[in-house]
C-alpha cells in the first residue's frame, strides 16, 4: 500500500484525560467534496461516489476508504427504501439537507452508513457497501455491516455534517479510470418491482466488493 504524502491538521478529542488536540493527517491532494455534489439526482450522486474515499478521523486515528460499491435509495416512490414509510424520528435525517450522513441500526447489531442526496424534504440517500483500504483501514470492509464496524462508524455519526474535519468524503487527488458494472440491490426482496430495478453500482473486478 502507498504511503499517502501529508499536511497536519488538528482536531479535539474527549478522552479520560479532558479535552485533547489530536494531530492528524490528510493528504495534501485529497479535496473534501462540497455541499453541491450530494445536491444533485441521487443516481448520478451514486455512481459518482464510487473512487471517492471516506475519511473518519476518531481517537487521533485516521482511517482512509476507497469507496467500491453503493446503492441509491430514491425517496418515497421506492419501496426499498425507508423514506417510502414517510417522515418519522428514524428517517428524519433522510429527508434532511444533502451532504449528511444517515446512519441506522439492523438485526439490532449491524450499522448502515449512507449519504444524504437531493434537496431537502426529498428522502433519499445512497449507501455505501464496500471499501477498498486506503490508510489504516485493517478490517474486512465489504457490506454494509463489515463498513461501519471497520471505519468505526455507529449512531453517533447520524446526521453528522459531510463537511466536517473528521468525517467527510473527500476526491482522492488522482484521477482512475473506472469500469462501473451495475445490478439489483441486495436484501429488497419486499419492495415488489422496485427489488428488480439495477440500482446497485459498483467497480467491476475490484476484489473488495461485497460480491460480484
Amino acid at each position: 500500500m502507498r504511503e499517502l504524502q501529508a499536511e497536519a491538521s488538528f482536531i479535539t478529542a474527549e478522552n479520560a484525560a479532558g479535552a485533547q488536540r489530536f494531530p492528524i493527517r490528510y493528504p495534501r491532494a485529497m479535496r473534501k467534496l462540497a455541499r453541491s455534489f450530494y445536491d444533485r439526482d441521487t443516481v448520478i450522486v451514486a455512481r459518482e461516489l464510487l473512487g471517492k474515499w471516506l475519511v473518519h478521523v476518531h481517537g487521533g486515528r485516521e482511517r482512509i476508504g476507497r469507496i467500491v460499491e453503493v446503492e441509491a435509495y430514491l425517496g418515497p416512490h421506492d419501496l426499498a427504501s425507508h423514506s417510502s414509510r414517510g417522515l418519522t424520528q428514524r428517517t428524519r435525517i433522510m429527508f434532511g439537507p444533502p451532504g449528511h450522513a444517515y446512519v441506522y441500526l439492523i438485526y439490532g447489531m449491524h450499522h448502515c452508513m449512507n449519504v444524504v442526496t437531493e434537496r431537502e424534504g426529498h428522502g433519499s440517500a445512497v449507501l455505501l457497501r464496500a471499501l477498498e483500504p486506503v490508510k489504516k483501514l485493517e478490517a474486512k470492509a465489504s457490506g454494509p455491516g463489515l463498513l461501519c464496524r471497520a471505519m468505526d462508524i455507529t449512531r453517533h455519526l447520524n446526521g453528522h455534517d459531510l463537511l466536517s474535519d473528521d468525517f467527510f468524503i473527500a476526491e482522492p487527488g488522482h484521477s482512475m479510470e473506472l469500469r462501473i458494472a451495475k445490478g439489483p440491490r441486495i436484501g429488497v426482496d419486499y419492495a415488489r418491482h422496485w427489488a428488480a430495478r439495477h440500482l446497485r453500482f459498483y467497480l467491476r473486478g475490484n476484489p473488495f466488493v461485497s460480491r460480484p
